[in-house]
């Protein structure tokens, strides 16, 4: 006869802001690259790069680090939520979530398969607007009475 074993719970430890901020930009970043990638197999996409033409855009340097810059921007934060103050963080954050709500919408304009970038968009929308939301409601620290300021803890480390 077995003896019953105690019941335990897994432990639901917090996940810090920080985290939380990388880990969806992170998902952001693969759900836009292979939006990019899957786009490959949409018809007539190959024959139009071989021709010198991405959507409306003819293909040049300036496209590339365009678009370049378009996809580094995304990949940074995922290191600069990790990295950066929290204040300036929150700040970095919304910004550019906010500034890349329209640049995937944009990215429906013209575009045939609306069920496949319709898809892509929503879902990348929705990582933007959980990126926002993280950043807006940061936890914030009240000072207590006992806490230095930081004029103080200046002022002593100078004296």
């Amino acid at each position: 006869m077995r003896t019953p074993q105690p019941t335990t719970t897994l432990e639901d430890q917090p996940m810090p802001v920080r985290a939380k901020l990388a880990a969806t930009w992170t998902s952001f970043m693969f759900l836009y690259a292979y939006v990019d990638i899957l786009n490959f197999f949409t018809p007539g996409t190959i024959e139009d790069i071989l021709d010198g033409r991405v959507f409306e855009f003819a293909l040049s340097q300036t496209f590339s680090t365009t678009a370049l810059a378009l996809m580094a921007i995304p990949i940074l934060m995922i290191m600069l939520s990790m990295t950066l103050p929290a204040k300036v963080n929150r700040v970095a954050n919304l910004i550019v979530a906010s500034l890349y709500l329209p640049v995937t919408v944009f990215n429906a304009v013209g575009e045939s398969w609306l069920y496949f970038y319709g898809l892509g968009i929503v879902l990348e929308v929705i990582l933007l607007a959980v990126i926002l939301r993280y950043a807006w409601t940061w936890p914030r620290t009240a000072l207590s009475a006992t806490t230095p300021d930081r004029e103080t803890v200046r002022a002593q480390q100078r004296g």
